[in-house]
């Protein structure tokens, strides 16, 4: 999310056009208004444009704009680790600046509040109080950019880049050892199965049938029999997204961390590099298909599980995320061509604030409001799937409007 080189606050000004602050890439800006856009809406773009222009071409595409259900990898399962990616190139240019200005413990406390507010917002997001307290969700998406983002702004301020690439291997490898040798007990907690498995022991209680089993399985990636998704049911409280586990869990936020991590790296090159951006931009796409194609590797022995967050799973996403970055970066911030992502901006500089907008209002539902029933209807007739393309198209629009608003009145939400 947004993690930006600002004062905790929202502030506005009149009728000035913000500029990129000192240290600002406004190439992370744009990348991550291209990626928002996908969470607001950009998916079903893609599915209802399927619905226009039938084939296979399309079909293939709009499988790229789901999650894979389990292990495997989509465009759709880049989403997410590109923000934490973003956040860690992000807090090299914040924090290093305030441990520069006022020291290392004012940058330190800069991380805590950041991170402190950017997981209380994902209570937020996910209901707040709004439930009891166990039907809180205390891990979730926002949740995990924070603790991500504190994790690796710790080891930053506290670590040298060497020591760093130490422990960031440390993690992956230390993560694939948890998961290739640990042994749980041989129940599957996937929803269905466990629900099934209970109902034939003619029991209600989860956790005493849990503990009655006897067999156990080592060594296992399967979803609901894996030391991940045990740990999260016997010791993760609140609620689970999963019913019995969370693919936000415990312990793989550990390797997030590393996710994050790799922005650091990438972060610190692009800040203290003396190379030429064109250079910079080509060493980063090199770094990129260096790690989609040591990933891609890893998987054959540990499988690329974006819901577990796999060691392999960090470095495929990780060397897409260095990819798109190097491509936003050449054309924005090196060949200085910047009229065609003044939208991308405008959301990426208020992506918190679009973020929980979604979560409040229906961008959907309004662009029903404006081109649903009779219009939608009459679009249909002349193509099939025309009406519901346009109300995804204006759902997107709409929030592009509201970041637009946004920015031309200098209002930004920043932590």
């Amino acid at each position: 999310m947004a993690f930006q080189d600002s004062p905790s606050s929202v502030t506005a000004a009149g009728g000035v056009t913000p500029e990129p602050g000192r240290g600002r890439l406004m190439s992370l800006d744009a990348l991550r208004g291209f990626d928002m856009l996908w969470i607001m809406g950009g998916d079903s773009i893609g599915h209802a444009a399927t619905h226009v222009a039938a084939g296979p071409l399309w079909h293939k595409i709009a499988e790229q704009l789901d999650h894979v259900a389990w292990e495997g990898f989509r465009f759709y399962d880049l989403i997410f680790p590109l923000f934490v990616f973003m956040a860690g190139v992000s807090l090299v240019f914040s924090l290093g600046r305030a441990r520069e200005e006022k020291g290392k413990d004012a940058a330190l406390i800069r991380l805590f509040r950041r991170s402190l507010l950017m997981y209380l917002l994902g209570i937020f997001y996910y209901g707040g109080l709004s439930t009891p307290l166990a039907d809180i969700r205390l891990l979730g998406v926002l949740q995990r950019i924070a603790l991500a983002y504190f994790g690796a702004g710790v080891l930053f301020l506290f670590f040298r880049t060497r020591t760093l690439l130490g422990i960031a291997a440390a993690i992956l490898l230390g993560y694939w050892g948890l998961l290739a040798w640990s042994t749980v007990p041989a129940v599957n907690l996937e929803r269905t199965e466990f629900a099934k498995a209970m109902g034939e022991a003619g029991t209600t209680n989860a956790m005493a049938f849990y503990q009655s089993a006897t067999n156990t399985v080592r060594s296992s990636y399967a979803e609901g029999l894996n030391v991940v998704n045990h740990f999260d049911f016997r010791y993760l409280p609140g609620k689970k997204w999963d019913g019995n586990y969370d693919p936000e869990g415990v312990l793989s936020t550990f390797p997030a961390v590393v996710s994050c991590l790799l922005g650091v790296f990438v972060g610190l090159f692009l800040k203290d590099s003396p190379r030429s951006g064109t250079e910079k931009a080509l060493r980063l796409a090199g770094a990129g298909v260096v790690l989609v194609l040591a990933g891609t590797l890893w998987g054959f022995g540990f499988p690329v599980i974006k819901k577990l967050w796999t060691s392999s799973y960090v470095l495929i996403a990780g060397g897409w995320s260095c990819l798109a970055l190097a491509g936003f970066y050449y054309l924005i911030d090196v060949r200085q061509s910047r009229k065609w992502c003044q939208p991308l901006l405008w959301v990426g500089m208020n992506s918190i604030t679009v973020y929980l907008a979604s979560n409040l209002i229906s961008f959907d539902q309004l662009a029903s409001r404006l081109f649903g029933g009779n219009v939608k209807a009459a679009l249909d007739g002349l193509l099939p799937g025309l009406g519901a393309l346009l109300i995804s198209v204006a759902g997107i629009l709409l929030v592009v409007w509201l970041a637009r608003s946004l920015y031309r009145r200098n209002l930004f939400l920043r932590l």
